[in-house]
């Protein structure tokens, strides 16, 4: 059996690399991308931990996250649609002169 620190250090791992994603790269989409990687990071940690600790309440916690992360996916494709009407456009800095 694997142990639970293999996971926590995967999900270690891919939770970087969604925050270096974030931080670095100014496409919208990929910044949006990167938050599901982030999303998904703590998916894996919370399930390792509800396995290994033997608790129902972080598996319970999983369908939440999973929830959040398909509506902020919707609402964040449906902005990034909304932006490239308006600017041909989808970088993060096109954002800012929609101010008025």
């Amino acid at each position: 059996m694997i142990p639970i620190s293999w996971y926590l250090v995967l999900s270690l791992f891919l939770f970087v690399i969604g925050a270096f994603g974030f931080i670095a790269r100014r496409n919208v989409i990929i910044m949006l991308m990167c938050i599901e990687i982030m999303l998904n990071a703590v998916n894996i940690s919370l399930v390792a931990l509800g396995k290994g600790l033997q608790h129902t309440a972080a598996h319970v916690l999983v369908f939440f996250v999973i929830a959040v992360a398909a509506g902020e996916a919707a609402i964040g494709l449906a902005l990034v649609v909304l932006l490239f009407k308006k600017t041909r456009e989808v970088h993060m800095d096109e954002f800012r002169t929609l101010k008025g």
